[in-house]
């Protein structure tokens, strides 16, 4: 089977099959990471290391749908509020869309868009959902932080070190199939 030629259709089915697992890898990968850093994951004063799967729209598209359905079951099992599950989940959705849109760019510039879309959103929800007594400014200094940490310091080299193994690789055509 491995020297079958892929004709168009079986190409359709592998595509799908491999972003499928990709997404479904990715979410679980995003919501154990949340699990395992639960600790440091939630609250004003957070780093959420999970954060740093945001830069995997660079290498797979998969990672959109991924990141997204693992921020929101995350919050969900982190025992997030409504506002929170919403919110937190479009933050990263947002994050995970401008990322793949900077994927021909160097890693360090994926790193930007979450970095931005978590200090403009998650803030408001930790100081008027949850009722934070911190000053908000105080808030987004400490949701940036933890943003760059993940994203900038923890995610930015995964990020180059996967690109390096081609761990992400995408279903490719034969030459046969052009």
């Amino acid at each position: 089977m491995d020297n079958e030629p892929i004709n168009t259709k079986n190409r359709k089915v592998r595509n799908t099959t491999l972003f499928i697992c990709q997404t479904g890898l990715i979410a679980a990968l995003y919501v154990a990471l949340t699990y395992v850093f639960a600790p440091i994951s939630f609250g004003a004063v957070q780093i959420r290391i999970a954060e740093a799967l945001t830069l995997l729209p660079l290498l797979t598209p998969a990672a959109i749908p991924g990141v997204t359905i693992g921020c929101l079951l995350g919050n969900i099992l982190g025992g997030g509020i409504p506002l929170d599950i919403i919110f937190g989940t479009l933050a990263t959705l947002i994050a995970a869309v401008f990322t793949y849109l900077l994927r021909k760019r160097h890693p360090a510039f994926g790193a930007i868009p979450p970095i931005v879309s978590n200090t403009l959103i998650v803030p408001f929800v930790i100081k008027f959902a949850y009722g934070d007594t911190m000053a908000l400014p105080l808030i987004m200094f400490c949701v940036c932080a933890g943003e760059i940490i993940a994203c900038g310091a923890i995610g930015v080299p995964f990020v180059i070190a996967l690109k390096k193994s081609g761990a992400f690789l995408q279903a490719k055509k034969t030459k046969k199939e052009d």
